[in-house]
């Protein structure tokens, strides 16, 4: 289609005598094609150059634009001796047909910097080929499989070529390919070849240049060559890159030599350039950048038109690309989606996934396109590589013909989207501080200076700067005193403030919910100083969304692991992503979002969906030297609490592994080993991944002490002796503590066969007067091995948790029911006559009160509880659980409460020695 049908708009020639002659040098065109060009031509003195030094070949590529630039892009043959005069002419031939294009609106802005861009890829391939090929002949490199490759930067990188830009390339070489001993004359050789390629494309002769290249992104240019190897890079990046440098590689891409090579590098920068947590550190860096750019360039002054900067000056095109970027940084560990090049499509990413708002998002794009097109048209004029605005009458006239507007309108528009672009950006990168209305004890403030997280620099600058919102916040608390106690101590904890003071500057609302934590849950604030990247997921956009329920846990988990590469990060990984969820859970409990019994199934099915997920990957690593598991496989059995579904925050985990080896003798791998020593080996790496600390810390504790014949008994237990041992040699208390049993992760088959055997055992015929005697002798042992720690000892004693739950179990066994819960246990108790109905229901309600409480002291603390020493806020957690007013009421019932259920447990206990059925 000629250009001709797709133009909507047209610029005036600025000078008609110059735009005459252009047009009469091509004589074939008339009409908007005629007048295009004696526009262009009498507003840029180049492009009127370019017209009649391309007349002969312009009437054609008009008439079929899109043919005649697929012919510019086609690669020339880098052994012709005239390559550097081919590439000039296609470089003039690209830039007079799309700067007609572009001044036409024939082509948006982004076919313009695709077009400019691609010529740029084609010229560097082009130009490395040959400085290759001549390094090749001279015998200084091989013919094949070198490693060298450019990496194209900034607007290069993504397709955002400017009219007159220079491109920004680094030069690597994967040294791997070669023999150690020849990696210096290799690396020399490298070093020519892209020095050539330099020469072949900025060399400015009688015919013009290419494109100017600038290699001075690479590391260290001072002191380094223009090619390094890819494992110096590497190590440079991983020891002393720079947050520019991580928002430079956003928009990298490999653009000519071996491609492969570059992109694995890019894949290898990866977790440098991507951070695992939201980093809102980023945001200080590249204001840092931004006022560093404006008092070198001398663009930090108020927005006057007049040679006004429109890349660097204030509300300019940087702006734009800084505002993107550094919100790219923050949230692209977390979410690949926003790991795109290009500042539109990354504007549009943030807003899809709620990083900026829809209207701004909307605006912006619209503002950053109209900045191009005026930079595109300044650099026209001359070729030359500008970003100012005219500085002159006359300049701004011209400049508004080839806009083909007038000058008024023009200069509104400028001063319009430059201030708000300025507006935009300068408050996301420089808040307005906010005033301390309330005052500190100076000893206290001047203790917080000592503290780990404030003894760098850069973190005391941060907390210097959100101290007055935390103080204002910490003021409107009901009690001031205790909430600012409670952040002193929260602060003294935390190992290190940069990231997280970042994380409160740019999201306030976040310090609300710190202020909640600190003032009312010390345990859970002990878990936030410790772990303070958990904060990420409250601002990922679904922390207060509906619970997912395990299956959509242990699917989230699995993908998190898949995205880890190395087993050691996949370790970290499990543990960054649980400590989240258990973050989640612990704020909607503190929060009231979920009842205590709520966050109790939502800790079991995270800990079941972990270990879920973890299970196959430890198989997996554990395989790679001694080869897949031998036989079915192995189930991990939950017992206990998370048998149950029911975890409190500090719950440890009792599992026992059962493997079924069939026939199977030994494994078969690289070292294979016979079937008993592998499971328990393979256990033992199991034990090690949930257990040992990692950098992220510790998964769970687990304890494998129920595991047949306990700690005497093998790490894991074959399917066989777990059967035969159930059968045959269990005391009663195993069978009890068989009724909560859960598979949570193996093979299905298995899986089914162990619940199935566990529901035969609970069905077995028992004698009540038996059992209810065992369970007489166990609460007797129970109370005399330990009491309760205080009236909040909701676990211990007496008519409390374990006391009920032990009926409940008993229940389940004498009546074979293959229920696992409290309430089940206890109607199943009625059924074989232990208690009526009514005794049963007073103990359902008993035990739904502890479990109340015991959920509310864990999450004051891990220990004891002293209702007089945990505040205001605590004590209204624990008031919440028992439901009373006071204190003093609270404790009234829940003595109470034990004893009445003490009472009606040892009298269900009386009964069933009595074996009179009813």
């Amino acid at each position: 289609m000629s250009l001709a049908n797709a133009l909507t708009r047209m610029p005036r020639p600025f000078d008609p005598d110059r735009g005459d002659e252009a047009a009469a040098s091509v004589p074939d065109l008339s009409g908007d094609l005629a007048a295009l060009v004696s526009g262009a031509a009498g507003c840029s003195p180049y492009l009127a150059g370019l017209i009649q030094r391309e007349a002969a070949w312009l009437p054609e590529a008009l008439d079929a634009p899109d043919a005649a630039l697929a012919a510019i892009l086609t690669r020339p043959d880098p052994d012709l001796p005239d390559l550097k005069s081919v590439l000039r002419q296609t470089k003039r031939r690209a830039a007079l047909l799309t700067a007609l294009a572009d001044l036409g609106g024939a082509w948006s802005l982004e076919q313009v910097t695709d077009a400019l861009t691609r010529l740029a890829d084609m010229a560097c391939e082009a130009a490395l080929a040959a400085g290759l090929a001549h390094q090749v002949k001279r015998g200084k490199l091989p013919d094949r499989d070198v490693g060298l490759f450019v990496l194209a930067m900034g607007k290069m990188g993504a397709f955002e070529l400017n009219y007159s830009s220079d491109i920004d390339l680094i030069c690597l070489f994967d040294e791997t390919r070669h023999d150690p001993e020849d990696f210096p004359n290799i690396r020399r050789a490298c070093v020519k070849a892209v020095q050539d390629m330099c020469a072949t494309l900025s060399d400015n002769t009688g015919e013009g240049y290419v494109f100017r290249t600038d290699l001075r992104l690479r590391p260290d240019p001072s002191v380094n060559p223009v090619v390094l190897s890819a494992g110096a890079a590497e190590r440079y990046y991983e020891s002393l890159g720079r947050t520019w440098e991580r928002a430079a590689y956003i928009k990298a891409r490999t653009c000519a030599g071996d491609i492969a090579a570059g992109d694995a590098f890019l894949e290898e920068l990866r977790p440098f350039v991507w951070r695992r947590h939201l980093d809102f550190a980023a945001v200080q860096d590249a204001h840092d950048m931004r006022l560093a750019i404006r008092a070198h360039k001398g663009t930090g002054g108020p927005i006057t038109l007049p040679g006004h900067n429109m890349k660097l000056g204030r509300g300019g095109i940087r702006e734009i690309e800084f505002f993107t970027q550094t919100r790219q940084l923050i949230a692209g560990g977390r979410d690949a989606d926003l790991r795109v090049r290009g500042t539109v499509q990354g504007l549009a990413r943030l807003a899809e996934k709620g990083w900026v708002a829809d209207d701004l998002a909307a605006r912006l794009p619209i503002i950053y396109r109209f900045a191009r097109m005026v930079e595109h048209r300044v650099q026209m004029v001359r070729d030359a590589q500008t970003h100012n605005l005219p500085g002159n009458d006359e300049g701004f006239e011209r400049l508004a013909a080839m806009m083909g507007t007038d000058r008024t309108a023009l200069e509104a528009a400028l001063k319009d989207r430059l201030a708000e672009v300025h507006s935009e950006t300068e408050g996301f990168f420089a808040p307005e501080p906010v005033a301390a209305p309330v005052a500190v004890d100076s000893t206290m403030q001047a203790r917080w200076r000592s503290y780990p997280a404030l003894r760098t620099a850069r973190g005391a600058a941060l907390f210097d700067r959100i101290e007055p919102m935390l103080l204002a916040r910490l003021a409107d608390t009901a009690k001031p005193a205790e909430a600012l106690a409670a952040f002193d101590g929260f602060l003294a904890g935390l190992p290190a403030g940069v990231q997280l003071f970042s994380l409160f500057e740019a999201n306030p609302t976040l310090v609300d919910l710190l202020i909640d934590i600190v003032g009312t849950s010390p345990a859970l604030a002990k878990h936030l100083s410790r772990n303070a990247g958990v904060l990420d997921a409250v601002i990922g956009g679904s922390f207060f969304a509906p619970w997912p329920g395990r299956d959509a846990l242990q699917t989230d988990a699995i993908a998190r692991l898949a995205a880890e590469d190395d087993y050691e990060a996949k370790l970290d990984a499990i543990r960054i992503w649980a400590k989240e969820w258990h973050f989640r859970v612990g704020v909607h409990h503190l929060r009231d979002l979920s009842s205590a019994r709520e966050a109790g199934a939502q800790y079991a099915d995270l800990a079941r969906a972990a270990l879920a997920a973890l299970w196959p990957e430890v198989q997996a690593q554990f395989a790679r030297r001694h080869g897949p598991p031998p036989g079915r496989g192995a189930v991990i059995l939950g017992m206990g609490s998370l048998g149950a579904g029911l975890l409190t925050p500090e719950s440890d985990l009792d599992l026992i592994v059962i493997y079924d080896p069939m026939d199977v003798e030994q494994s078969d791998g690289p070292r294979a080993l016979s079937t008993r020593p592998y499971y328990a080996r393979l256990t033992q790496a199991l034990i090690t991944a949930v257990t040992t600390q990692t950098a992220q810390g510790r998964l769970y504790e687990a304890d494998m002490r129920l595991r047949p014949s306990g700690n005497q008994g093998p790490v894991a237990t074959s399917w066989a002796a777990f059967q035969s041992y159930q059968e045959n040699d269990a005391w009663l208390w195993e069978h009890l503590a068989l009724s909560r049993a859960t598979c949570v992760a193996g093979p299905e088959a298995l899986v089914a066969d162990v619940e199935a055997f566990r529901q035969a055992i609970i069905a077995r015929p028992r004698d009540r007067a038996a059992v209810m005697g065992d369970l007489a002798d166990m609460r007797d042992r129970i109370a005399a091995a330990k009491g309760p720690d205080g009236a909040w000892d909701a676990k211990i004693g007496p008519g409390r948790l374990q006391d009920i739950e032990l009926l409940a179990q008993a229940g389940l066994v004498l009546s074979g029911t293959p229920a696992r819960d409290v309430g089940a246990g206890l109607e199943a108790a009625v059924a074989v006559g232990l208690m009526d109905a009514a005794d049963a229901q007073t103990l359902a309600q008993s035990y739904a009160m502890m479990w109340r409480v015991q959920m509310a002291t864990r999450l004051l603390t891990v220990g004891p509880v002293d209702a007089d020493a945990v505040g205001a806020g605590g004590q209204a957690v624990l008031l919440r659980a028992v439901g009373a007013a006071t204190i003093a009421e609270a404790e009234a019932t829940l003595r109470r409460c034990e004893t009445e259920a003490a009472a009606l447990i040892t009298r269900a206990v009386q009964t069933g020695q009595k074996d009179e059925r009813p």
